[in-house]
């Protein structure tokens, strides 16, 4: 992409609006912009890096076994009211009226619909195990929207719900996505810490959030030093063992949020326990059968006899974790992306637009890294160098590639690291090859 015909509307300057960094940097970047409190359009920077996140938890929970639908938008509040939790949601659900007078609401999660789905397709056990998932806008209606896309009202998020015999079954599918989410933060190049949690309004009586450590995080997470070592399961089909085992590795080590960290009582001291800031990026639970019973969500047993399923719920903030990676992978000068979500892997920088030898090797070398597949924003303005190379690290993207008159006449161009800021000279046919290999 030729950023003299994209879309990036840049800013020098912090918003006064913005709070925290992800917020800053997403304005600043032209990721996004306020619709109103606590609604963003998302631009072409930021709409790339929110579709790169959904892949790659679409691929994770497609290995998982979780099978994609799509639920609406908007659901009715009459199976909201069979559940009990149409008046007892509060102020965050968003009502609504249709022209015919029928009661509506903006869905702030999917528990109820996906539940009504199941009951009338689903009759016999050996349809079982189901896990459906789907990756769907939400609204919840915050008393105080900030934090850019961090806490907003509208966000995007990927909801999986499982579907089993028995809590044994249920306990199954529970780890079978506790592992799925290790994987999935993985491969953002995250480093995420499974934290026993409170339900909440969902309920049940199992849940873990993931958090992943920022220094600018929204609370205080304390852990064993030792978990930040354990090693992210493989890409492969574990049998119920082998995820109980990995689940019960990772739930060893001590770690809570401050709200449920006791000092006086907490099982590890010293060295051992570290404190840091952190953000919740996902959460699991396993509620039983707090949907299922009302929805009357029943199967025919081996036996004849029917039997109310055993449910879990899975959630991964898609847009809030842009912000959330952002907050952990930054610098004084912007963004720095993981090389998996990022928007462009390669900024190529154009030191001297108009000079016939300087344009002449840019086109050649962005073509071979277009014909290539390798994503590349080249920055082929007639501006200064200094605002270019500003530019370009505020982005974050992961690559730099610079070439200029006086690199032209040695044969070699500017290759940088935007993470390690490291700068080395290479011939063009090295740096190419650093990029494809």
């Amino acid at each position: 992409m030729r950023l003299s015909r994209y879309f990036l509307p840049t800013l020098k300057e912090d918003p006064k609006e913005a709070q925290i960094v992800s917020h800053r940097l997403m304005l600043r970047a032209g990721m996004i912009q306020q619709a109103s409190a606590g609604i963003y359009s998302w631009l072409p920077l930021g709409h790339r890096v929110l579709k790169k996140i959904e892949q790659i938890v679409r691929e994770e929970q497609d290995k998982a076994g979780a099978i994609e639908i799509l639920m609406p938008t908007i659901q009715s509040a009459d199976l909201w009211r069979q559940s009990n939790r149409y008046d007892d949601y509060g102020k965050e659900m968003l009502r609504i009226e249709d022209r015919h007078g029928r009661e509506m609401l903006y869905g702030p999660t999917n528990e109820e619909l996906v539940t009504d789905i199941f009951r009338t397709h689903v009759k016999s056990y050996k349809d079982l195990p189901l896990n459906l998932y789907h990756i769907q806008w939400k609204f919840r209606d915050e008393v105080r929207p900030r934090f850019g896309v961090m806490r907003g009202r509208e966000f995007l998020m990927k909801d999986a719900y499982s579907f089993d015999m028995d809590y044994e079954g249920a306990k199954i599918a529970y780890n079978r996505m506790f592992v799925a989410y290790l994987k999935t933060y993985a491969r953002m190049g995250l480093q995420a810490i499974p934290l026993r949690a409170d339900t909440g309004p969902i309920g049940g009586d199992l849940s873990h959030e993931f958090i992943i450590l920022a220094d600018t995080g929204e609370s205080e997470v304390f852990y064993h030093k030792d978990i930040l070592g354990l090693k992210t399961p493989e890409d492969k089909d574990y049998s119920p063992d082998e995820l109980q085992g990995i689940v019960d590795e990772w739930t060893s080590y001590y770690a809570a949020a401050d709200e449920m960290h006791d000092a006086d009582n907490c099982p590890i001291s010293g060295d051992e326990l570290v404190s840091r800031r952190g953000i919740e990026v996902g959460h699991i639970f396993h509620f039983g059968q707090k949907y299922s019973a009302p929805f009357e969500a029943n199967v025919t047993g081996p036996d004849g006899k029917d039997v109310t399923v055993s449910m879990g719920s899975y959630g991964i903030g898609v847009s809030r974790l842009v912000g959330g990676i952002i907050e952990a992978c930054h610098d004084e000068n912007g963004i720095i992306w993981p090389e998996a979500v990022a928007p462009f892997k390669v900024g190529l920088i154009n030191l001297k637009t108009g000079d016939e030898a300087c344009d002449q090797a840019c086109e050649d070398f962005y073509g071979k890294l277009q014909s290539a597949g390798v994503e590349v924003l080249y920055d082929d303005r007639n501006e200064r160098a200094g605002g270019k190379f500003a530019n370009m690290d505020l982005i974050g993207l992961p690559w730099q590639v610079t070439i200029g008159p006086r690199g032209l006449k040695s044969g070699v161009v500017e290759f940088k690291n935007r993470a390690t800021g490291e700068k080395t000279e290479l011939s063009p046919e090295d740096a190419l090859q650093r990029l494809v290999g």
